[in-house]
């Protein structure tokens, strides 16, 4: 009869502990297991946080090739689901301008030299991305060689705060031509170019790449001669953002073989420049976009020659320094943009997780197995102050109310819930409550 009584529940026994095995279990690891998460939730979200959805670019309104330029860098990146806003300005200051608003564009367009004074603080460049030559032509039957030829003349620089004026004007006053003895219209584009058809200025400069419109209509005028600057290696050995480039004869019309001998050109390059705070995840795909854009040969530079570290009035990013080392992030080579990003602002957060695992895993675990403990060193307090109490005392003792405080001592014991793996000391508090219940006897 007992027997069968006590089957039931002995089974019961059994089942509570299977039971509670898999909760005292997650009771241990728990504190630890907050710990980690907690340090990964402050990592993923302060050490790097999420990057913007949305670029601004500042282009100048005056250059058509950087305005087609930036539509397709913004159909190229809309696939990776980022904005690209256009940000319209009135020439490389302006733009350089922007980047310094708290409100302001967080990229750039600018070409090489033309920011050269001004200070470059919190700005990095990403890398250079053409040649833009500067394309000076005169009217009549013979070509110059020198610009010191074009003292007197009626000269057209480009618009009004332009990077073409700023660079023309820098040449010409190297070679000694100024305002005092000479003409300098600040008109460009097609007003310049009607302008020296019409006889109104005898020479032109204009900025852009080969196949920029008006550059092809003005080589192929008759009337009109390109400057073939024999001085063009030493501009260029004198000012560090201009590179003396070669144009082929026929490069810009084999048809009609035009130029129709090789030509002596200086060209500064066009180079993205961003704020030095850009999230990192948008200056690597900036990078692999640029890369996609202008990694292919041009008439005037190889395959893969661009983009590249060729400006002189920026510091290369660390991250453009990367990536031209050794491309892009290994997890950006083969995952769409927000996945590779996901993936490495975690990698980010487990690199430091890591290094505080350790420590964790030491002090997490001892300071939960110390404050289970503390619950029976409690009661543990308590009993010794009894046992003192009955050792030490001088006057007669009230065995009654000893009874009732260890009683209430065991009934709190009786009651305690621990993990299974500090039952031990419940077992020990046991033993010595009726250790110390037997001095009353």
């Amino acid at each position: 009869m007992n027997t069968a009584e006590n089957k039931p529940h002995d089974n019961e026994k059994q089942e509570d502990t299977r039971i509670s095995l898999p909760l005292e279990a997650l009771k241990s690891a728990l504190p630890y297991l907050i710990a980690l998460l907690a340090v990964a939730g402050a990592g993923y979200w302060l050490i790097d946080p999420a990057p913007p959805k949305k670029i601004v670019l500042a282009i100048s309104n005056q250059d058509t090739n950087y305005q087609a330029f930036s539509q397709l860098y913004g159909t190229l990146l809309k696939e990776d689901g980022i904005t690209l806003e256009i940000r319209g300005t009135e020439g490389p200051l302006q733009s350089l301008d922007e980047l310094r608003k708290t409100d302001g564009s967080d990229m750039a367009l600018l070409q090489d030299g033309a920011a050269s004074s001004q200070s470059n603080l919190g700005v990095v460049s990403l890398g250079s991305l053409y040649y833009q030559p500067l394309w000076i032509f005169c009217k009549g039957r013979h070509g110059i060689s020198h610009l010191s030829a074009l003292r007197g003349k009626r000269i057209a620089l480009g618009r009004p705060n332009s990077g073409t004026s700023i660079l023309s004007r820098t040449l010409l006053d190297a070679a000694g031509v100024n305002d005092k003895n000479s003409k300098l219209i600040e008109i460009g584009d097609e007003d310049a170019g009607e302008a020296v058809e019409r006889g109104e200025v005898d020479a032109i400069f204009v900025s852009g790449v080969p196949n920029t419109p008006l550059v092809q209509k003005l080589a192929a005028n008759p009337d009109m001669r390109l400057a073939d600057l024999d001085e063009a290696e030493a501009f260029a050995r004198r000012f560090s953002f201009l590179h003396h480039l070669v144009l082929p004869e026929g490069a810009l019309n084999l048809e009609q073989n035009i130029p129709s001998h090789d030509v002596n050109l200086l060209a500064p390059t066009v180079t993205l420049v961003a704020r030095d705070s850009t999230h990192p995840a948008l200056v690597y795909l900036m990078l692999k976009v640029i890369s996609r854009v202008h990694g292919s040969a041009g008439v005037l530079h190889q395959e893969h020659e661009f983009p590249a570290d060729k400006d002189a009035d920026f510091d290369l990013s660390s991250q453009a320094k990367k990536f031209y080392e050794s491309g892009p992030p290994f997890f950006d080579r083969y995952l769409p943009f927000w996945a590779a990003t996901f993936v490495n602002r975690v990698v980010i957060v487990l690199l430091p997780l890591a290094a505080l695992a350790v420590p964790i895993s030491r002090i997490v675990p001892s300071l939960y197995i110390w404050l289970v403990r503390s619950r029976v060193y409690k009661l543990y307090g308590e009993l010794r102050f009894l046992e003192t109490q009955l050792r030490n005392s001088q006057q007669p003792l009230d065995p009654a109310a000893f009874h009732r405080e260890l009683d209430a001592i065991e009934y709190r014991v009786n009651h305690m819930h621990l993990p299974v793996a500090f039952s031990r000391h419940v077992y020990e508090l046991r033993s010595h409550i009726e250790l110390v219940r037997s001095k009353l006897a």
